[in-house]
């Protein structure tokens, strides 16, 4: 979970008074992009942010709601912004989880939901009026970013129409709603103007990417094009920036995106959330695709773009979890020989229906199969990054440390797998291309030797 507070931007001669607001930013990539719309329609309007609570004449938090750590997390930082500033308005997931925040912060001076950029500009508007000055430059076409100038996430749809057991979502954040997409596709362009390198695609289920509109097409530069997962990858492809999907469900038609992979058309690199192997806990979690041969697919996607990387997350001890269904869990990992994988122990989130199933797994049980597991993933991990010891990789560099760069590879997504550190190349910027020849791995990064040009 980030969190961070906007950087001031320049002042303009003759705004001294100019209303200040600071923002606080919690969640994941969905929460993330929501954000930054706030913060673009602020400056738009001609508010300045500011990068400290003394500086703000009032605080936006945007709170996660998912689990304990979340909530806990989201109701400490409001409680910060009120101590440290007065004045909060708190939008986001946990804003849609009841009176939770106004039963502990009485003192916030309005709550809303998620994805609510309307809702929250008017309470900026009611407590903060918002500025008339006609000299006031508008943002960038692509808006205000809380990423690095050279990557951003692209966010497609709102909401899920799937009712997992362990999940909350749809109850904040609604049924599957997915934008157009020639919107979409714009402002994937004006991204890609403003400089960004790699586009990260985002929404809770991006493989349903269009179900809801029945798959209907929009326009993008005069021609239609589907509003589909496949169509909007093989549109993204064409923008000449590295394209990862994030959050896709192993459908049949997920098959269509692999050999736009195996062209170079998008990143061989799919994040896909199985969540477990048994099929009796996947039908306790009432997992879409749950009846799927996932090895079987996997193969196939191997056999058809063999330098794929597969990304995914599991659950152990969810309610019902018997030593045997674990088991099955470690042997798909042995088989599936996944990439980048992350494992949570089960939370009893509030408001799941999964809290109600029976024969709840002891905490100790639960942290003992996920460090066995986790040991497990570690040493797949170690051997496949080991293969590519004496590879050349294409990395993209995001930052500088200590005369090395910290970069990452088509196999790995911010801040969530793994980076390729990068000796002599202290002369490259955060955004920069490079050839490396790989040196050493570990169990989840990598070392080499920039290749001269």
């Amino acid at each position: 979970m980030s969190k961070a507070v906007t950087s001031r931007p320049a002042a303009q001669a003759g705004t001294a008074s100019v209303p200040r607001v600071g923002f606080v930013s919690l969640g994941c990539p969905k929460a993330l992009v929501d954000s930054e719309r706030i913060l673009t329609q602020l400056r738009a309007e001609g508010y300045a942010i500011s990068p400290d609570y003394e500086g703000a004449d009032l605080v936006v938090v945007n709170t996660c709601g998912f689990i304990d750590a979340a909530v806990e997390e989201s109701l400490d930082a409001i409680g910060e912004a009120l101590a440290e500033n007065g004045r909060v308005i708190v939008t986001g997931c946990l804003g849609a989880k009841g009176d939770i925040v106004k039963q502990t912060h009485p003192q916030v001076l309005a709550v809303t939901g998620p994805h609510a950029l309307e809702e929250v500009m008017q309470s900026v508007h009611a407590h903060l009026p918002k500025p008339h000055d006609p000299y006031t430059d508008l943002v960038p076409p692509a808006g205000i970013k809380l990423t690095p100038r050279h990557y951003a996430y692209l966010k497609i749809a709102e909401g899920c129409n799937h009712r997992c057991t362990f999940c909350i979502i749809p109850s904040m954040r609604g049924d599957l709603v997915s934008r157009d997409i020639g919107e979409v596709m714009q402002e994937a362009e004006n991204l890609v103007q403003s400089g960004v390198k790699e586009l990260l695609v985002i929404s809770q289920d991006t493989s349903a990417y269009g179900v809801d509109v029945k798959y209907r097409p929009g326009f993008w530069h005069g021609r239609p094009v589907k509003t589909r997962m496949t169509e909007l990858a093989r549109a993204l492809g064409e923008l000449g920036v590295w394209v990862r999907l994030h959050y896709v469900y192993p459908y049949p038609h997920v098959d269509e995106i692999v050999p736009l992979m195996a062209e170079g058309k998008i990143l061989p690199y799919l994040d896909v959330p199985f969540q477990h192997a048994s099929a009796r806990i996947l039908k306790l979690m009432k997992r879409p695709a749950s009846a799927e041969n996932n090895l079987a697919r996997i193969e196939s996607w191997r056999a058809i773009c063999p330098d794929i990387t597969l990304r995914s997350t599991f659950i152990v001890g969810f309610p019902g979890e018997a030593e045997r269904d674990f088991e099955e869990l470690l042997d798909f990992l042995r088989a599936a020989q996944l990439d980048r994988v992350g494992c949570f122990a089960y939370s009893p989130v509030e408001g799941a229906t999964a809290n109600a199933l029976p024969d709840a797994v002891p905490e100790e049980v639960k942290q003992e199969r996920l460090a066995r597991f986790m040991q497990l993933q570690a040493e797949i991990s170690a051997e496949k990054l080991q293969r590519k010891v004496g590879q050349v990789l294409t990395v993209l560099v995001d930052g500088i440390e200590e005369g090395q760069a910290v970069a990452r590879s088509g196999a790995d997504a911010p801040e969530i797998d793994g980076v390729v550190y990068v000796e002599n190349a202290r002369e490259l910027k955060p955004g920069e291309f490079c050839e490396v020849r790989v040196t050493r791995a570990g169990e989840h990064d990598l070392w080499g030797r920039r290749l001269k040009v």
